[in-house]
């Protein structure tokens, strides 16, 4: 199908006696290869019927339906028959690769649309918008307990380191007001020396 450099093909089933573009039996999808990623779009279930039955894919073919998981569920079924593992488990990792690589094609399909936005903002030359940068994480509590101990901590150093010299200061002070007492004292004993002195002389003179 499709036109002249814009191939698009149908997935069908059908007698290897038909010629390519005539009759078939069954149509099981499509696959366009001018996207980016290639869009394949098929019934898993019914593939795999025929697969089971006898029908030889093509080498084409073969690639995508290993890329869908069909050979992945054939692979399962295998195991299943042999008693390696049960249906349940079987069909659990068959979902599990599914949902994996539906992922990774919506992430391959993502990206590609985002280089395509921004290849047409550079020939237009309209700046790409740009991302949001996520907001800084805030820190643990456990870290802003410890800051807050060692902000708790800092100002008994400083008292403690001051106390020994707020004694130093009193020791002084008493110390500069003891001494004014000490030189009043012995001005005031010095008269007392001097009168006593006079009166010896006194009664001296007096014999």
């Amino acid at each position: 199908m499709g036109r002249k450099k814009k191939p698009f093909y149908h997935i069908v089933v059908a007698d290897a006696r038909s010629p390519r573009d005539g009759r078939f039996i069954e149509k099981l999808g499509t696959y366009n290869p001018m996207t980016a990623p290639a869009t394949i779009d098929i019934d898993r279930d019914k593939a795999y019927d025929w697969l089971m039955k006898g029908a030889q894919p093509t080498e084409t073919v073969r690639a995508i339906l290993r890329f869908k998981g069909v050979f992945f569920r054939k692979h399962l079924l295998r195991g299943v028959n042999k008693g390696a593992m049960t249906q349940e488990d079987a069909d659990r990792l068959y979902q599990e690769w599914i949902d994996a690589k539906e992922a990774k094609t919506a992430a391959r399909v993502e990206k590609k649309k985002e280089e395509k936005q921004q290849y047409h903002a550079e020939v237009s030359g309209i700046p790409a918008p740009r991302k949001v940068e996520p907001e800084p994480v805030e820190e643990p509590a456990e870290e802003v307990a410890e800051e807050a101990v060692e902000a708790a901590e800092e100002p008994t150093s400083e008292v403690e380191a001051e106390a020994p010299v707020a004694e130093a200061e009193a020791e002084t002070e008493v110390a500069a007001e003891e001494a004014p007492a000490a030189e009043e004292t012995t001005e005031a004993e010095a008269p007392a020396a001097e009168e006593s002195e006079s009166g010896d002389s006194d009664e001296d003179e007096n014999k």
